[in-house]
């Protein structure tokens, strides 16, 4: 049932989930073990000597082909210290205190003027307005230029969605509003087949507007260097080759797809939490100072990022559970999230609770880079509903992605 993509459609099954770990905190689900309880998910993150992110990926779905597996070990997310470390030490200087801190007026700025662009509207697809300012805060930190920005929207809808028949085939964008960059990307951008399939977007084969786009980036950055990231790391592929082209283009293949992806489904899963419950909402419109609470609460209560895998490197026992090395281990943070040995109550949606020692963002060598980027986004874009719309409510029923990976909301009408 936890890996049936079409009952997420109808919403994240809790109940089967806390029934799954009362019964054993290690579980056997299809070929893989699924760990649900907090400490274990903990456990499992913060080992990866134990439990690698590089053997087999982390997808529950093994790649097709050898070839395949070799391409997604290229990406930091599938690699293992001291690959990972290596990589992630480039990155980490792009999401300091002080480099967040630099951006959160700009950040602010842009929330702002989205809600403010359907204000007089008196009703939006939140869902639609909220997608645009992780892609407009991605695009500048990486130096993408901002017309190109929707290119990031295709491409995530593509992978994380590629279970939903509409996201599968997402081609929003307009050959004519974007620059050269983009517009030779995507000359080369697949099309569904005769049977409407689309190619596996785990593969390089499967993107190729992707990597056509970054291959063309890097150029560019190479020959006309800035501040951000994707400059930065094209200099170290130019310095001695600490970073190689095919770490350069996964690492953009990571932060288009997986940077946005996360908060862009986190914003309106945190809208759909107080619309859920008004009385949180009123309480959070009554006393701003609630409003980091708040968002700490909604990423733990949305969760958007439901799991991810690792492999045991040998054989290894786990909550009393014998598991043999290479099989298959999925940490379920939609479980960990709602632990009652955690969280008081874990199904009540409340914006002052604390602690909230939610895994969200992950544990250990993995947490997110981008996690105090993304609380700053959250922040911001709650600051401009409650300053200008004020307390919403459902103007519609929401549409759920159908995904047994991603706990996202394809549309989320709300009026006001």
């Amino acid at each position: 049932m936890i890996t049936d993509p079409d009952v997420y459609t109808r919403g994240v099954p809790y109940e089967h989930l806390a029934a799954l770990r009362r019964e054993s905190p290690v579980v056997r689900v299809d070929d893989f073990w699924a760990v649900l309880r907090h400490s274990d998910v903990k456990h499992v993150l913060k080992n990866p000597k134990l439990f690698s992110s590089h053997l087999g990926g982390t997808q529950i779905r093994d790649p097709a082909t050898e070839q395949d597996l070799g391409y997604v070990r290229r990406m930091m997310l599938n690699m293992d210290p001291p690959e990972h470390a290596r990589l992630r030490g480039l990155l980490t200087k792009a999401f300091t205190p002080l480099a967040v801190a630099r951006l959160t007026e700009r950040i602010q700025g842009w929330a702002r003027e989205l809600i403010a662009g359907v204000r007089a509207d008196g009703e939006c697809d939140f869902a639609a307005v909220a997608a645009d300012l992780p892609l407009l805060t991605l695009a500048e930190v990486f130096g993408i230029p901002e017309r190109d920005r929707r290119l990031m929207y295709d491409w995530s809808n593509r992978v994380i969605g590629y279970q939903d028949a509409d996201y599968a085939v997402s081609a929003t964008v307009d050959a004519d509003e974007v620059t050269d960059l983009a517009r030779a990307a995507l000359a080369v951008r697949p099309v569904p087949g005769p049977d409407g399939s689309m190619p596996d977007p785990r593969t390089r084969a499967g993107m190729p507007d992707l990597y056509a786009y970054a291959t063309a980036l890097g150029e560019y950055k190479r020959r006309n260097p800035g501040e951000d990231v994707m400059s930065n790391l094209m200099g170290h592929v130019e310095d001695g080759g600490r970073v190689s082209i095919a770490e350069f283009e996964n690492l953009f293949w990571l932060f288009s797809v997986a940077g946005n992806e996360t908060l862009r489904n986190g914003i309106p899963g945190g809208m759909q939490a107080l619309l859920s419950h008004p009385d949180q909402y009123r309480r959070l419109l009554a006393d701003r100072s609630l409003l980091p609470g708040a968002v700490e609460e909604m990423l733990r209560w949305w969760t958007p990022v439901m799991h991810f895998r690792r492999t045991a490197t040998e054989d290894v026992v786990l909550s009393d559970v014998d598991i043999r090395a290479g099989e298959k281990v999925v940490v379920w943070f939609s479980a960990a999230n709602r632990d009652e040995t955690v969280f008081e109550d874990p199904d009540r949606f409340d914006i002052g609770r604390a602690p909230n020692d939610h895994l969200t963002f992950g544990h250990g060598p993995h947490f997110c880079l981008g996690a105090q980027l993304a609380r700053v986004q959250l922040r911001a874009m709650f600051e401009a509903v409650l300053d200008q719309l004020g307390e919403v409510e459902p103007a519609g029923a929401p549409v759920r992605l159908r995904s047994n990976f991603q706990n996202g909301l394809k549309s989320l009408p709300i009026r006001w």
